[in-house]
């Protein structure tokens, strides 16, 4: 079977790569004709060749030398590389799988094809749903995958207290520890999302902290504030995703915190990259502790804006190819302790290599030194290893849990109140607290005060099968013309978010979620225009990476041409109540970072 498995363990290997290096015994594989990107030295080199053997670099040598040995035995197969650049695999070292909408099987696909060969992934996603056994349903689901995943441990799940919203997981510091101790792939903590209970001293989150702490396993963290920057680092973080901009960049930079450049398309919240880099190209940081991430991607953004693209995007805003390379391979590596197996064409690393032209494309993939994508193209081997994805238990595919009856709309005022309203603008990530007057005339109806200050309807309906509560709000400046829009992904309890401008499609969008036990839909007119359906844990389609991305592309049109201003991904956070200013949860209208809950009208 084609994982990360099939590349024996290093100490068995020694004497052989030793060997091999010295020309005693031949390679398996010689890919020769090439020019080698080192990201030890940030160089490239003309004419040289890689020699492999089961799985593993032996050598790097002047092209031509293999073709010059005379030993017994049998030859090396030869692949001209015709004056590409060879470059080790990239390091993804933050991502979500369920964002893709894609099981991990299916996820390694689009990983491959952009050259992806490691990836570290926090799935709070399926725990925030399903509690520590979704997670190792994940785990398990990485394991027969033809890519090298690891786990970032969930920290925050719920990302809340249950004060503020439902989710249908609760990973307590025990639950956490058993993790790390039963799943070798859980090698650090995943994002402290409540960055602010941390900095206020919370005793459950030190004490989750602590479970990764007194393991000596590294602690990822999600930081908005330069104020909470030095409480963070001072309770154990050492990276983030999340820098917006330069002098938080340098900020945390100067913390000793590890800064993962989050590139993303421009028309999302994850493009952070452009801002954050200037801590390096105007500042001066140096990079040495500065990798690019992808963090979310759904299913066709995986395959057109892929770590590649990332890593390109760092070029573009001005650092040279070989770091920006190096950023997207060697420095997540480092940054998990694995610099000796992944990151670099070093003897004795994992042949995960990569055939790239001079604009960064890559051409070819070699996992574990056998060719899983040639000239842009899946070849037979990886299309045998998609074929055989895991499947998940039928319990996974029963996790949405709606009430009989709810009402998906609030009453109109019958006298003048102010709305607290959620005011979306690009990127997305922040939601704005707005206080909207609304004096509601005899005969009034939603449509016209809809009209007046562009407003919509905005419900969440909890789906964990707990306390089937449902929460109204108003979305200003979200641009829904007619219709509706839900999801089943609302971050990060991941129950279900419904925008819509009449009751009767929101009904409509509402039921299809639950015929199809989770997904997304965009409906019009009663009828449904698109949908993708997400069975499993309503996160995650049971399909082919192409079939998603397909389907996801659909959805997107259809999104677009509804007039939403927000994209899905970001239409997702909305509910996510860890980021300012202001957020709907099952439970109400939550400001953050107070934390306070406020009613709709007052």
């Amino acid at each position: 079977m084609l994982t990360r498995y099939s590349v024996a363990p290093l100490h068995t290997m020694t004497r052989t790569l030793a060997a091999v290096a010295m020309g005693r015994e031949y390679a398996d594989l010689v890919i020769t004709g090439a020019r080698v990107l080192s990201t030890y030295t940030e160089r490239i080199h003309d004419d040289r060749e890689i020699w492999i053997k089961g799985g593993r670099i032996a050598a790097v040598k002047p092209a031509g030398t293999a073709k010059s040995l005379k030993l017994a035995g049998k030859k090396p197969a030869f692949y001209d590389a015709r004056g590409g650049i060879l470059a080790p695999g990239l390091v993804d070292p933050h991502i979500h799988i369920e964002s893709s909408m894609m099981t991990a099987c299916a996820y390694a696909e689009g990983a491959l094809l952009n050259g992806t060969t490691t990836i570290f992934c926090d799935s709070h996603e399926i725990g925030n749903v399903c509690d520590a056994v979704g997670i190792e349903w994940m785990l398990e689901d990485a394991r027969q995958a033809p890519l090298s995943i690891f786990l970032t441990v969930p920290s925050t799940v719920p990302a809340t207290t249950p004060k503020f919203e439902t989710a249908g997981g609760d990973l307590t510091p025990k639950k956490i520890g058993k993790l790390f101790d039963k799943w070798p792939e859980a090698v650090a903590l995943g994002e402290k999302m409540d960055f602010v209970q941390v900095a206020m001293g919370d005793e459950r989150s030190h004490a989750i902290l602590a479970e990764a702490l007194k393991r000596g396993r590294p602690v990822c963290g999600h930081i908005y504030g330069r104020e909470f920057v030095a409480a963070g680092a001072a309770s154990g973080i050492t990276d983030t995703h999340e820098s917006i901009d330069r002098e938080i960049a340098n900020d945390f930079l100067e913390a000793g915190i590890w800064i993962f450049l989050r590139g993303g398309p421009p028309t999302t919240p994850w493009h952070s990259l452009p801002l954050a880099i200037k801590a390096v190209t105007e500042l001066g940081a140096n990079p040495k502790r500065v990798c690019v991430c992808t963090d979310d991607r759904d299913a066709d953004d995986l395959f057109l804006f892929g770590m590649d693209w990332v890593t390109r995007e760092a070029v573009k805003a001005g650092l040279p190819p070989v770091t920006a390379w190096s950023m997207g391979s060697l420095h997540g590596a480092t940054r998990y302790a694995m610099d000796g197996e992944i990151g670099g064409l070093g003897h004795s690393r994992r042949a995960d290599i990569v055939l790239l032209n001079d604009q960064l494309e890559v051409q070819n993939t070699w996992f574990g030194g056998q060719l899983v994508v040639e000239n842009k193209k899946v070849t037979p081997l990886l299309d045998r290893a998609l074929s055989k994805r895991y499947k998940y238990p039928r319990a996974a595919y029963q996790t949405v849990k709606l009430p009989r009856k709810v009402r998906l709309t609030p009453e109109l005022p019958k006298k003048p109140v102010t709305a607290n309203v959620i005011r979306t603008a690009l990127p997305g990530i922040i939601l704005f607290h707005d206080k909207v007057q609304l004096d509601p005339k005899p005969g009034a109806t939603w449509d016209a005060l809809f009209a007046e200050h562009k407003l919509c309807f905005v419900t969440v309906v909890e789906r964990h099968g707990k306390s089937g509560a449902v929460a109204h709000g108003l979305l200003k400046d979200f641009g829904l013309k007619a219709g509706a829009v839900a999801s089943s992904v609302g971050h990060d309890a991941h129950n279900i978010i419904i925008a819509g401008t009449n009751e009767a499609d929101m009904q409509v969008a509402l039921a299809e979620l639950k015929k199809m036990r989770g997904g997304v839909c965009v409906v019009k007119n009663g009828k449904i225009v698109a949908s993708v359906a997400l069975p499993i844990a309503g996160l995650l389609s049971d399909k082919r990476a192409t079939e998603v991305a397909k389907e996801s592309t659909a959805l997107k049109k259809a999104w677009t041409k509804a007039g939403c201003t927000l994209p899905y991904m970001g239409f997702n956070l909305i509910p996510l109540s860890v980021i300012p200013e202001i957020r709907i949860t099952d439970k109400g209208l939550v400001t953050v970072p107070g934390m306070q809950i406020v009613p709709l009208f007052e």
